[in-house]
């Protein structure tokens, strides 16, 4: 697997891994789990008590939320990166009621202030990489603006990545 391209890559990679981590450590080891998000762990369950059930499904769905933004950083998916800002809000929200409705444990509001923080961090991450790429006008080649197009630029530069994936750009009339 390749290193994070950019900025909000990277912090799509370490959420990715360690949503990864904490998934398979919860299918693998739920009592621990669940101690580190300040639930009890008693010595048996009363019938009808679907924790296990619940924590597996939580788990495996942790995991594999951690294998797409592993999938995502290594494509350098844009898109993806912006609608986990949006989620990771909402999610950071849910949470966060939670705990002050008395639903979840105090110690809950740590994963509610990791998912706001980790999308504060990749909204960061996607402004700070937009202004790092963004060409300053007096930076342009006078070439440049007769109507050259991304795809001309040298293979491995911002700009001829940005072309890779997008339709080639009209170029001047003659």
């Amino acid at each position: 697997m390749r290193l994070p391209r950019s900025g909000a890559g990277w912090t799509m990679a370490v959420f990715g891994v360690l949503a990864l981590l904490l998934g398979a450590l919860g299918l693998i080891w739920p009592e621990v789990q669940l101690r580190l998000l300040g639930f009890e762990v008693p010595a048996t369950r009363a019938p009808g008590d679907y924790t296990g059930t619940f924590l597996t499904a939580s788990s495996m769905a942790s995991f594999n939320m951690g294998v797409y933004y592993l999938l995502a950083t290594a494509t350098e998916w844009r898109p993806f990166y912006r609608f986990t800002v949006v989620f990771r809000l909402v999610t950071f929200t849910v949470f966060s009621i939670a705990v002050l409705s008395d639903i979840a444990p105090d110690r809950f509001f740590g994963v509610a202030a990791w998912e706001g923080l980790g999308a504060l961090a990749t909204a960061a991450g996607l402004r700070w990489d937009a202004r790092r790429a963004a060409p300053v006008a007096d930076d342009i080649d006078p070439v440049d603006r007769a109507g050259t197009t991304a795809a001309d630029a040298p293979a491995g530069s911002v700009a001829a990545d940005d072309a890779a994936g997008s339709a080639p750009a009209a170029g001047p009339v003659h």
